[in-house]
């Protein structure tokens, strides 16, 4: 650990600059914050400490969680597996929806009770049984050095590491990170500058950039989510932009979930998401050419489960998050006509189902 900022131990980082009028300024994310000494960027865990910007959250988590990796949600990665899920504080975006604001609006270090150093995480993930790791709750841009220190002893003990992020990032950092992930779930929070802007407090291009880096220069695979929000992001000529975007500049293969918002944070007074809307924006993504297209955070198994985009026969079952039917050969393919399905397989599926089992680090501190 380095120094401290308001009796806060802190961890190096090396994305920044130093300014001429003496500020520091952060090259992590697109926002670029340009900090005194002792100041805090919005994500309120990187921070200007003698004359550097340096980290607040290493080793110090939200929580730990065992979750069922459709929660993530991932469909084409190692399906049924349990994955070991934890964040920390803070956000680098300000979205007024946010469903986990407890968590990445927190201004008090106080939210940071678990501690684990990275060898201790995949320690812990590979004697509970997990196949991979997932940095989430909060976005892991903002927690870069930790992310990426606990996916090196992950990889160390053959764990996968998943990114669950909202893909706001420098292009630097960006490609570092993802040389360590295995897989990644982008929220795509709306097809607009407006939104992004408005909603937000940030831009659309670098996510899509994000988007693009990972699915092309990468071989991480790859999955997106946009929480659809009456009156905000779910018009049809908006979600006719964002699916052809995806098709034409991502593929077909890529999976797209459609979740349904629920009033939280700044956005208490705007209704739930019709089941409706949802249902229609899996029609126009079809409709676009996107073979693997998922309704979430409603009660509707056809959208929960995938489909043979050849022959059309139910490849994988899925009711919430347990698996109910699993007709992928070993190899992965559908096996009624044999041709392929898009993502990362094992010969069997996992059997976790939809538990969610809290970890009390303290037994491998």
């Amino acid at each position: 650990m380095d120094a401290t900022i308001n009796g806060n131990e802190t961890f190096p980082t090396h994305y920044w600059r130093t300014l001429d009028d003496g500020r520091v300024e952060c090259q992590i994310c697109p926002r670029f914050c340009k900090l005194h000494e002792g100041q805090r960027g919005l994500c309120f865990v990187r921070g200007n400490s003698q004359g550097k910007v340096v980290l607040l959250s290493y080793g110090r988590s939200s929580g730990f969680c065992i979750d069922p990796i459709e929660k993530k949600p991932l469909n084409h990665f190692l399906p049924g597996t349990p994955v070991f899920s934890f964040g920390t504080a803070g956000c680098n975006l300000a979205c007024k929806f946010c469903q986990n604001w407890d968590i990445s609006k927190s201004r008090e270090m106080d939210t940071l009770m678990g501690k684990a150093s990275p060898e201790a995480i995949a320690r812990a993930a590979e004697e509970l049984g997990c196949r991979s790791v997932a940095y989430t709750y909060n976005d892991p841009v903002i927690f870069h050095e930790y992310a990426i220190d606990t996916a090196k002893a992950c990889r160390e003990k053959g764990l996968k590491s998943v990114a669950v992020s909202a893909g706001y990032q420098c292009p630097e950092p960006r490609a570092e990170f993802y040389r360590w992930m295995d897989a990644a779930n982008i929220d795509l929070k709306a097809f607009s500058e407006d939104f992004y802007h408005r909603i937000c407090g940030g831009q659309l291009q670098p996510v899509l950039d994000t988007l693009q880096y990972i699915k092309h220069e990468t071989n991480v695979w790859l999955e997106i989510t946009t929480l659809l929000i009456p009156g905000e992001n779910d018009t049809e000529a908006e979600l006719e932009a964002l699916t052809q975007w995806v098709a034409d500049k991502l593929g077909p293969d890529v999976p797209l979930h459609f979740s349904a918002f629920h009033p939280d944070w700044k956005m208490l007074d705007t209704p739930h998401t019709p089941v409706s809307t949802l249902v229609n924006a899996r029609r126009i993504a079809i409709k676009n050419g996107l073979r693997y297209v998922y309704v979430g955070n409603v009660h509707y198994k056809e959208g929960d489960s995938t489909y043979c985009h050849h022959c059309g026969e139910l490849l994988i079952g899925r009711d919430w998050y347990e698996l109910s039917e699993w007709n992928l050969t070993p190899n992965g393919c559908c096996q009624a006509c044999g041709t392929p399905c898009a993502g990362v397989f094992e010969a069997t599926p996992g059997d976790w189902g939809a538990r969610r089992a809290p970890i009390d680090m303290r037994r491998w501190a």
